[in-house]
Parts: structure tokens; sequence; C-alpha cells
């Protein structure tokens, strides 16, 4: 019973976030800021919106070529057409029920390459913790890049450079002491920590072992600049944003990024994390809520269209097993 409703729970309230997030943002706004938004993306240009998808396709396609370098050690070498499928089967699903996309993408593998599950999920978390590593490298590489502009920022809504030091100072000892407690404690919680950890460690140095190591980190980077560049390409949509650089434009990657992961498929959250963080480099709400929205209906149609295709086509093209 209690693992049913901890389930449920995980599946309602994202989705319960995101629709709230979406009813605040219609009356945080004024009639006339949503007609305006409304303008901006009916007459967004589908030349770049086209662009931002199709980055997204290659992106997958990549991931799905990048998947295979993880699994030939295991003696596996499934066809990057039933790869993309899956992968793309795997989003769309992630849509409506969180998580289970990773569910989806090792089931499929065993149902049409003959992968035992618990091959094909560790290979799935091992690409997970890459990513995650790779996105901790873009933030730090952001927050150097944009350093000078977002303690402006903050000093502005009334956070000093003083205090940022002292919270900075204190999140370090916190961590270091979270460090060795993690280390030495027995508690549930703290082994489930430690292992994502050495998970993560494990994954890292994993890359370095395989065969084919400089081709996996080739694609890893490719996978994440098509994911830059899907937002990239948006900025010509909108008139206010044609002249942000790209390290402005990473704050509001990442900003995106961390949005995603708490509501399926950011939705609700991911215009208004973008527009917030564009708002740090004078773009106007109307402007930045525009960029959002655009760009968030652009990923989510790549993935619900393609994801569709791939749940139709992946049987016609394994009819022969």
């Amino acid at each position: 019973m209690k693992s049913t409703l901890k389930k449920s729970l995980k599946t309602i309230l994202p989705i319960a976030l995101g629709v709230f997030l979406v009813w605040y943002w219609y009356q945080s706004t004024s009639k006339t800021e949503r007609d305006q938004i409304l303008f901006y993306i009916k007459s967004a240009d589908l030349f770049w919106v086209s662009a931002s998808m199709l980055l997204g396709v290659l992106g997958h396609i990549s991931r799905a070529i990048r998947w295979n370098y993880l699994l030939q050690p295991l003696g596996y070498s499934p066809k990057i057409s039933n790869n993309t499928c899956i992968i793309l089967m795997a989003y769309l699903t992630n849509l409506g029920i969180p998580r289970t996309g990773e569910i989806l993408r090792a089931t499929a593998l065993t149902t049409y390459e003959k992968v035992p599950f618990e091959k094909g999920i560790g290979t799935i978390i091992t690409e997970r913790v890459i990513d995650v590593i790779v996105l901790l490298t873009i933030i730090l590489v952001t927050l150097l890049l944009q350093t000078e502009i977002i303690l402006g920022y903050l000093e502005n809504i009334g956070i000093p450079i003083s205090k940022i030091l002292l919270m900075l100072g204190g999140a370090l000892i916190a961590f270091l002491l979270f460090l060795i407690f993690i280390k030495k404690s027995t508690n549930t919680i703290a082994v489930k920590i430690k292992s994502f950890l050495k998970g993560l460690m494990e994954g890292l140095l994993s890359i370095f072992k395989m065969k084919n190591k400089w081709a996996f980190i080739a694609h890893t980077l490719f996978i994440w600049a098509c994911y830059i560049g899907m937002l990239w390409v948006i900025k010509y949509t909108v008139p206010e944003t044609l002249d942000l650089t790209l390290s402005q434009l990473l704050v509001a990657f990442v900003a995106g990024s961390l949005a995603m992961m708490f509501t399926n498929g950011g939705i609700g959250l991911y215009p208004i994390a973008i527009s917030t963080a564009l708002a740090i480099f004078g773009i106007s709400k109307v402007s930045g809520d525009s960029f959002g929205w655009i760009m968030w209906i652009a990923q989510t149609l790549m993935v619900v269209v393609f994801g569709a295709i791939s749940f139709l086509v992946l049987p016609l093209l394994n009819r022969d097993r």
C-alpha cells in the first residue's frame, strides 16, 4: 500500500506541479502580455523552429550510436535504427510518467535485440551518470563565464556579495561535513547516496576503459552541442533575443535543464525558468516568456511526433523478430 502510494505520488506530483505553474504563469501575466506572447509564438519563423527540432533529432541519433559503445563490450551491437526508435519512444513515455522511459528502453532492447534487461538498464544508468557529469561541467563553465553579471543581478535584488561569499563558505563546509557523514554512516539513505556518488565516479572512469572511448567522448560532446544548439537557433524567433551571446544563452540553458527535472518535460516550469534567466540580461518578460514557450513547444513537438512515429515504425522494422 505504502509503495503504491509512493509510486502514485511520483507520477501525479510532477504533473500537478506543471499544471499549477501553467496556471500561475497565466495569472501572473496581463491579457496584453499574453496577447503579445501569443503573437510571437504564432509568428515564430518555422525555419528556426524546424532547425531546433532537427538538432534535437540529430542529438538522439548520436545518442543511439553512443549507446552501442556501451553495449559492445557486453557482446551486443543493436541496429542504430532500433536504438534511435527506442530512445525517442522513451522520451515520449517520460512526458507521461517520469523515469518510465528508462524501463521502456531496457525492455524494448530485450524484446528486439535480445539484450538481457539488467545489462541494458546498466548501460542506461551509466549513460545517465555521464550526462549528469556533463551538465555539472556546463553549469560550472557558465558560472565562470557569467560570474560578474550573475553577481550584479543578485546584488540588484538585494543579495550582496558579502552574503554570497558567506553562503558559499557555509555551503562548502556543509558539503565537506556531508561527505564525511556519508562516508561513515550506515543509514539507508546515506548508503544510497554513497552508491550514487560511487556510480558517478565509476561511470566517468568507464569511458577511459572502453575500446571506442574517443568516439564515445566525441558523440557526448555532439549530443550536448545539439541540445545547446536547439536553444541557440530559437533566439532568432524573438527580435529582442537576437543579440544574446552564447555564454548568456548558457545561463538560460542551465535554468531550462534544471527545470526539466522537476516537471514532466518541463511543462509550466521550463518557460518560467528560461524567462527568469534571460531577465538577468535585460530581456523583457514578454520576450523571455515567448522565447521559453517557443523553445518548449519545439522540443515537446519533436518528442511527441518522432516518439509516436517510432512506436509505429519499430515493430515494422523488426517484423522478422
